[in-house]
C-alpha cells in the first residue's frame, strides 16, 4: 500500500488531499503544528477512509530542530516512504526571525522541505517528491546574498521568493536525485489560511479574494495526482498546474541559481 507524507495537512490544500488520499485506501501520514488539528484532520481521513492507516505527527516546522525529529520519527517508523509531500507554508506580514535566527518565511516554505526531503532520501528512494509552489513564483526576485530579506521586507515579494525557491529545489533534487521523481506544482489561488498566519493588510487581502478562490479540494487535486497517478510516477522535474506540465519563468529554470541555492541552504542547515 502506498505512504504518503502530507506536512501542513491540518488545513487547506493539505487537509483536502489527505482526506481525499484516504479515500483512495492510501496510507497517510499526517503532519502538523497544533495536535488537536492533527487529531481532528485524522478522524476526518479515517472516517472518510476505506482502510488505508492514518499515522500523525506534531511538528512545528518553522524550526530546523523540530524538521529533525520529525525526520528521525518517519524514518523509524516507516523504512519506505512512497510520496513526501511537501506542502507546509505560509505568508508573514512581518519579517520576524525564528528561535534559530532564520527568516520565518524562508524556514518555512523553503529550508524545512529542502531539510525534510534531504533526511529521508534513503526511504524516499524509488518514490516521488511532491512540493506545493505557486504562481507567485514569478514575482521573486532570489538574491543568493539576501536569503533572509535583511536588506528589505515585503511580504508577497518574500513569499514569491520562497515559492521560486520550491521550484529551484524541485530542479536540483532532481539532479541529485535521480532515483526520485520529484515535481512540485501550482495550486491555483486557493480558500486556505496561508495568508493569514500573521495580523495586517495580508489577512485583510486573502479574506477578500476569498470568494474569487478555488476550493481546497480542487487546490489539492494536482497533489494528489503527482502523488498517485501513473503518470505523475513518470514525470520528474516538472512544474504542473491543473495535473499539466507547465513551464515556469526563467529565474526557475537557471541551473546555476538552483545550484547554489542548495548550497547555500545546505551550509545554513548543516548538512
Amino acid at each position: 500500500m502506498t505512504l504518503v507524507v502530507v506536512t501542513g495537512a491540518t488545513r487547506g490544500i493539505g487537509q483536502a488531499a489527505t482526506v481525499e488520499l484516504a479515500k483512495r485506501g492510501v496510507e497517510v501520514a499526517i503532519v502538523g503544528r497544533e495536535p488537536e488539528r492533527v487529531a481532528a484532520v485524522a478522524a476526518e481521513a479515517r472516517s472518510a477512509g476505506v482502510g488505508g492507516a492514518i499515522h500523525t505527527y506534531v511538528a512545528d516546522l518553522l524550526l530546523m530542530s523540530e524538521v529533525r525529529r520529525l525526520a528521525a520519527e518517519l524514518s523509524a517508523a516507516h523504512p519506505q516512504i512512497d510520496v513526501l509531500a511537501n506542502n507546509a507554508g505560509a505568508l508573514f506580514a512581518t519579517r520576524r526571525l525564528t528561535s534559530e535566527g532564520f527568516e520565518q518565511t524562508f524556514a518555512l516554505n523553503h529550508l524545512a522541505p529542502f531539510l525534510l526531503t534531504n533526511l529521508l532520501l534513503e526511504q524516499l528512494a524509488g518514490g516521488r517528491v511532491v512540493t506545493t509552489s505557486s504562481g507567485a513564483h514569478t514575482g521573486g526576485k532570489l538574491d543568493l546574498d539576501d536569503l533572509q530579506s535583511e536588506k528589505s521586507y515585503a511580504a508577497m515579494r518574500v513569499y514569491s521568493t520562497s515559492k521560486l525557491e520550491n521550484i529551484l529545489f524541485t530542479r536540483e533534487l532532481t539532479r541529485r536525485a535521480p532515483e526520485i521523481h520529484v515535481n512540485c506544482f501550482h495550486p491555483g489561488l486557493v480558500r486556505t489560511g496561508w495568508g493569514k498566519s500573521d495580523n495586517g493588510i495580508w489577512k485583510v487581502a486573502t479574506t477578500i479574494a476569498g470568494p474569487l478562490s478555488r476550493s481546497p479540494k480542487k487546490g489539492a487535486r494536482s497533489l494528489v495526482w503527482l502523488a498517485t497517478s501513473e503518470r505523475g510516477g513518470q514525470i520528474t522535474g516538472e512544474y504542473v498546474v491543473d495535473e499539466k506540465v507547465r513551464r515556469p519563468n526563467a529565474a526557475a529554470r537557471n541551473d546555476d541559481l538552483a545550484r547554489e541555492l542548495w548550497e547555500r541552504s545546505a551550509a545554513l542547515v548543516g548538512l
